[in-house]
């Protein structure tokens, strides 16, 4: 069976439709809206129901596909990379809030960068972090300093909790090695070390931009503070009070080294997982590491170091009853990730992306715009930014290449476009929103779609004034 890449096309744009009005107008939750408008993109663009070969629009054959399989191999394929990473994580969060260790953290921060500038230091350690680790991940350990800065500062817990957002999904999208960058790098054949130090320059106006706009457009219009209890309301705008913040009382509090230890160990062993990875180390001790420092084993094991050394002074009914409120706070995370994931399956299954990424490489346009429109247009249909800049890097090296256009810039154009407005299909958007309680889609969109919008827009200008000089 050959899929037709318009009628595919209809589909989305019906669907995109019905999804929006869905969530902005009836009482169907997200990922219920979700799961429908991915069933009528693929009833309306002519998949079959069930699983058999077809010709996608491309023209290669897939076996096995049909809406029900992508739907389910959607979820479960974005659930599988993050979902035990996001339980483990609101679980060691829970255990941060309760232990008061995020308390130790916040308290650490406003030391170290000084009053008014907590928007700056969660986006550096956001910055930071994300280099060796996926920026979901990264969000779910890293938010409860958020929220700790948030109730002792009374800064609202959106604009602190999107500096961070921004941090880390800016230098996740153009810094290897994190997959989607590396790929690129290697698609075009170009020296990783110079695409690093050149990507972490741009990212750095990248990630002001997003501070300007989290402090100045979200601080006052969305001023929400965390109870004690962890719960996210909202209340009336107050100035912050750094006096208070630099002068809580910390009896009782653990120290640094034991607050930060269950963050850091995690990361550091990430760290060494992806250099000792890209080196091709040998041997039993490397492999060791290598194990130790997969996403999900080095997660679990500062969980693990969390319960042993921040829930020694708790009973074990304490402790377990805290970590389960964090995991009852993860199920709706999962289940609209997971939504988002099957919506951008389906995309991807029905070849309709690449039919159209092909399509818009056969115009006229100038070559080093190809890469950054290809990019753009599959971050939007698709929701994931991996899959954006690899595909576009796939279609547009050879052309830019034979073209004479700089290998190099045509790279970067790849990532920057993968920021482009984040928002129902892309998992990361859910994350955000969802642990910073934030509900409405209308605000869901404002908080963090404008945000990443800003990120790729400042992008693009640096993009076309490279191209001036490369």
């Amino acid at each position: 069976m050959e899929i037709n890449g318009t009628r595919m096309l209809i589909g989305l744009l019906i669907g995109i439709a019905v999804l929006i009005i869905l969530v902005l107008k009836t009482k169907i939750q997200a990922f219920l809206a979700l799961i429908l408008a991915t069933i009528i993109v693929g009833l309306i663009g002519g998949m079959p129901l069930s699983a058999t070969t077809i010709v996608d629009a491309a023209g290669a054959e897939k076996s096995g596909v049909s809406i029900i399989n992508s739907i389910t191999g959607g979820f479960g394929g974005t659930l599988g990379s993050i979902g035990i990473i996001i339980g483990f994580g609101v679980m060691m969060g829970q255990i941060f809030e309760v232990s008061g260790a995020a308390k130790r953290m916040a308290y650490t921060f406003l030391k170290l960068f000084g009053k008014g500038k907590e928007e700056e230091a969660l986006a550096i350690t956001g910055f930071l972090v994300s280099i060796p680790i996926f920026c979901d991940s990264g969000f779910v350990v890293l938010s409860p300093i958020a929220k700790a800065l948030s109730r002792t500062t009374k800064k609202s817990v959106i604009s602190l909790g999107v500096a961070l957002a921004a941090g880390l999904v800016i230098t996740h999208s153009l810094v290897p090695p994190t997959p989607g960058p590396l790929g690129v790098c290697g698609i075009f054949g170009i020296d990783v070390g110079i695409f690093i130090l050149l990507t972490i320059v741009l990212a750095l106006p990248m990630a002001v931009a997003c501070i300007i706009y989290a402090r100045k457009s979200l601080a006052k219009k969305f001023y929400r503070i965390p109870d004690e209890d962890g719960n996210i309301t909202e209340a009336p705008y107050r100035e912050p009070d750094y006096e208070a913040a630099f002068h809580m009382d910390m009896e009782g509090v653990p120290g640094a080294l034991a607050s930060f230890m269950p963050l850091l160990l995690p990361i550091v062993l990430i760290l060494i997982n992806t250099i000792a990875s890209a080196a091709g180390a040998e041997g039993a001790f490397w492999k060791a590491l290598i194990f130790l420092g997969q996403p999900i084993v080095a997660v679990g094991i500062g969980l693990i170091v969390a319960i042993f050394t921040l829930g020694r002074p708790f009973s074990r009914q304490t402790i377990l009853q805290e970590m389960e409120k964090g995991m009852a706070s993860a199920g709706i995370i999962m289940l609209v990730t997971g939504g988002g994931g099957a919506l951008g399956r389906i995309i991807t299954d029905s070849g309709l992306g690449a039919y159209m990424a092909a399509g818009l490489a056969k115009t006229a346009i100038p070559l080093i715009l190809l890469p950054l429109l290809i990019s753009t247009l599959m971050r939007f249909v698709q929701g994931s930014g991996t899959v954006a800049m690899t595909t576009a890097a796939s279609i547009t090296a050879p052309i830019m290449i034979a073209g004479g256009a700089s290998p190099m810039l045509g790279a970067i154009a790849c990532c920057v476009g993968s920021l482009f407005f984040g928002y129902f299909n892309d998992s990361y958007f859910w994350v955000v929103n969802r642990t910073l309680g934030v509900s409405e889609a209308k605000e869901q969109l404002r908080i963090w779609s404008v945000t990443s919008t800003i990120a790729w827009a400042v992008g693009v200008v640096e993009v076309l004034i490279l191209s001036i000089f490369m």
